[in-house]
């Protein structure tokens, strides 16, 4: 039996953004090229990226912000813990809350 669309579709996506990984330090513009077509494809085929895969892009430009190349974080010290991830292209913070067992 053929593998779905969207299966072969979210395969290509963890390929390239692993290669997108792997060139953010030795080449940046391609690693983005690489991050956007990885994005266009998943809207192409309307395929739902995971969790971690989410985390890598920036809410507000939408650039490849892979952590401690392209975006600093904190781990925030109030009496709710949370990370603040800050995008180095336009500086927009957002956090992202951890939740404490009980």
């Amino acid at each position: 039996m053929k593998p779905s669309p969207k299966q072969i579709a979210l395969e290509r996506i963890q390929i390239i953004l692993k290669e997108a990984q792997s060139n953010i330090l030795s080449d940046p513009e391609l690693a983005q090229k690489q991050a956007s077509l990885a994005k266009r494809i998943s809207t192409k085929y309307r395929v739902r990226l995971p969790y971690d895969i989410r985390m890598q892009f920036c809410k507000k430009c939408k650039s490849f912000i892979p952590p401690g190349v392209n975006a600093r974080i904190r781990v925030g010290r109030s009496t709710l813990k949370s990370i603040r991830i800050t995008c180095r292209f336009c500086n927009h913070t957002y956090r992202k809350v951890i939740v404490q067992p009980k």
